[in-house]
């Protein structure tokens, strides 16, 4: 997705809209009104309600009703997403927030479900969602005089579409619902992240299958689907693999002690950093003020720095002292999101007296990574391992 605006919130859940969300709807709201007249006798077959679309056909207000319709489905999807956070808020999984965007909406969670239970709940809640505004549409369209038909036409549609939401959405294609709902009937008897990866395979095996028919028939939404069902169900796979294996790692396990950094003075030149750099082949230093760690010093801050002006300035004069901390408790797999916030390689660590007790960098954790997925998930996975199972934290990661 693209840059998102927040519109407000519910539930204390923020709404965003994506930019492609901007763009897409005045395209459904068109797609909608040229085809009034084949969709009014469509819902008339369907519903066998009796829309008289010769009398809006050729109207402005065809074009009223489009937007109508595509805003009502839009908000339609926004209350399944909600349907998902509702039952997420319950188990107690906190929500970042919820965007509607091209393809849909989206609710980001961010934590797991405790158990698979929790998980079909949430996954199977939007569907419901969308059944029950369906039915409420049905109801509302047969409640409607029958000489309102602008009105007709907008609750048959959204009646026809959130069934055909809730449908699509069951479909075996993790990430979508159907695919959760099958993660979570898998993970009934075999580790999250194994049960992850065999939801994703049928999940890109669906998306394949559904590209392949949308090309043949020429429908290239149906294909940005698939693609999009293609690429999330390889990258939350391998996400799932990375927190399961490193479900129990923490920054303590992987960091640099603060007995084994390599330090700098803060009164040190530019000149004789460099050379330390050079001789240590380390493109980073803590900097210590009378024995205290202040900041951290990068080849990236002596960039500007002139060669002839080298022996005038002195790290001080170029150190960063805003430098992130994490605590030494602190998970890997979050600390690595905190350094992709702050846009930093490295990050001090510090104890609940505010004491530098070490330092973790990007490299560290790439390392902790690949031993990981070297581990692979029927190693490394928290669920249902037994005390004779090999687990994480006797891996050699803990022993760095």
């Amino acid at each position: 997705m693209f840059r998102s605006y927040r519109i407000g919130s519910v539930l204390g859940i923020p709404i965003k809209l994506d930019v492609t969300f901007l763009l897409i709807l005045p395209v459904f709201a068109w797609l909608i009104g040229s085809q009034f007249t084949d969709l009014a006798t469509a819902l008339n077959a369907i519903f066998g309600v009796g829309i008289d679309a010769t009398a809006l056909e050729g109207t402005n207000v065809v074009w009223l009703l489009g937007l109508a319709a595509a805003v009502g489905l839009f908000a339609s999807v926004l209350l399944h997403e909600l349907g998902h956070s509702v039952v997420a808020l319950r188990y107690d999984v906190p929500i970042e927030s919820i965007t509607l965007w091209l393809l849909g909406g989206v609710a980001q969670l961010s934590g797991r479900p405790d158990n698979w239970r929790q998980e079909l709940a949430i996954a199977i809640a939007g569907p419901v969602v969308s059944v029950v505004l369906g039915a409420l549409s049905y109801g509302l369209l047969l409640a409607t005089p029958a000489n309102v038909d602008a009105v007709r036409f907008v609750l048959a549609y959204l009646a026809l579409m959130n069934v055909v939401l809730a449908a699509f959405n069951m479909l075996p294609g993790f990430p979508l619902d159907g695919g959760r709902v099958l993660r979570a009937l898998l993970a009934r008897n075999r580790p999250y992240a194994v049960a992850t990866q065999q939801a994703a395979r049928i999940g890109q095996l669906f998306a394949i299958a559904l590209g392949l028919f949308g090309l043949l028939a020429l429908n290239f939404i149906m294909v940005a689907i698939a693609l999009f069902v293609y690429v999330a169900a390889a990258g939350e796979a391998r996400q799932t693999a990375l927190e399961s294996a490193f479900g129990d790692v923490q920054v303590a396990d992987v960091m640099i002690p603060r007995e084994d950094l390599v330090t700098i003075d803060r009164e040190e030149t530019i000149s004789g950093l460099l050379e330390r750099m050079l001789g240590r082949r380390h493109t980073g230093f803590p900097v210590v003020d009378e024995g205290t760690i202040t900041g951290v010093v990068t080849l990236e801050d002596v960039h500007d720095v002139a060669p002839v002006e080298r022996d005038a300035y002195t790290v001080a004069d170029v150190m960063a002292t805003d430098v992130p901390m994490v605590d030494p408790d602190d998970d890997v797999m979050g600390t690595l999101r905190t350094l992709q916030t702050a846009d930093a390689d490295r990050l001090l660590v510090t104890d609940a007296s505010g004491s530098v007790v070490g330092m973790v960098t990007q490299s560290d954790l790439v390392r902790a990574l690949s031993v990981g997925v070297m581990l692979g998930p029927q190693e490394a996975d928290r669920g249902d391992r037994t005390d004779d199972e090999v687990s994480i934290a006797d891996s050699p990661i803990h022993r760095w």
